[in-house]
Parts: structure tokens; sequence; C-alpha cells
């Protein structure tokens, strides 16, 4: 869209989510999916996956962080976002 002068919007990253993983193992099936991403944007734009996890449904059911509830290790690619978006907006900010 950028080549033809539709937008000048760019892709912040690609957040991988309900990334099924079995104990310590991602799934082929998972592994497939983010590789596919990855091959289609590039290493750089794929963003830490959300694993598929019923603590996500609680957390909103409970209107509680997953902190509060002891699984702040699944908070971990919200952060890297958040992180992404606060030095992007920064950047913004010093060039106005």
């Amino acid at each position: 869209m950028q080549d033809v002068g539709a937008t000048d919007a760019q892709v912040l990253g690609v957040l991988p989510f309900r990334d099924r993983w079995i104990g310590n193992t991602q799934t082929q099936e998972s592994r497939a999916a983010v590789d596919g991403m990855r091959d289609e944007v590039g290493e750089e734009l794929i963003l830490p996956s959300i694993r598929e996890s019923e603590r996500y449904k609680q957390a909103i059911n409970r209107r509680s962080t997953l902190s509060d509830m002891g699984y702040s290790e699944l908070e971990y690619p919200f952060v890297v976002l958040i992180d992404k978006i606060s030095k992007m907006t920064s950047k913004k900010k010093v060039k106005s």
C-alpha cells in the first residue's frame, strides 16, 4: 500500500498468538506457523509469541494481571510490544 501511496503506515511487528507449547517444546504446527510469519516479514519484525494459555482468560475474568496471579512470564510479549510502542512514540515527539 505504501508503494501506491495509499498509506505511510509501517508494520511495528507481528505478534504470534495462541502459540502452542507442550511443556518446554513448541508444537510442530506452531513452529511452522511462526516460521512462515518470519519468512514473510523478517526476523526483526517477529515479536515474542503469546502462548496458548487459559491464564489470559482467567486474568481478564478476575480483572487482574498475570503478575498478580503469579504468571508474570506470560506478560513478556506485552512488555516487548509496549517497549516498541514507547520507543516509537518518543522518536515522534523528538521530531515534532
